[in-house]
């Protein structure tokens, strides 16, 4: 399925658990001091604390794990979680990054 479908169906899981989680999060980038809107999107953030990217890939690259790394920086926030839907048991898709500033 596409990534799109996973992000509802967790979205609805995580908010029927009463979990503050919000989707697409604007992630904006700071340059010279100057705030540009056009940073990334967060999949979802969970209780303002982790970040949650999802993939439905064949295999997940380096270049993934430093998206969600990126956004963590860019946050402040230390936990993320990366999930890949395309795994035949979703322990090996899941793999948990942590931002150490």
């Amino acid at each position: 399925m596409f990534e799109s479908v996973y992000e509802e169906v967790l979205y609805y899981r995580l908010t029927k658990r009463n979990l503050n989680t919000k989707r697409q999060v604007a992630i904006p980038v700071f340059y010279e001091e100057v705030k540009l809107e056009l940073g990334f999107r967060a999949d979802l953030i969970v209780e303002d604390e982790v970040i949650i990217e999802i993939k439905s890939i064949k295999t997940l690259a380096p270049v993934h794990h430093k998206q969600l790394l990126t956004y963590l920086k860019l946050t402040s926030l230390k936990v993320g979680l990366l999930i890949n839907f395309n795994e035949l048991l979703l322990k090996d898709g899941l793999k948990r990054i942590v931002n150490n500033f």
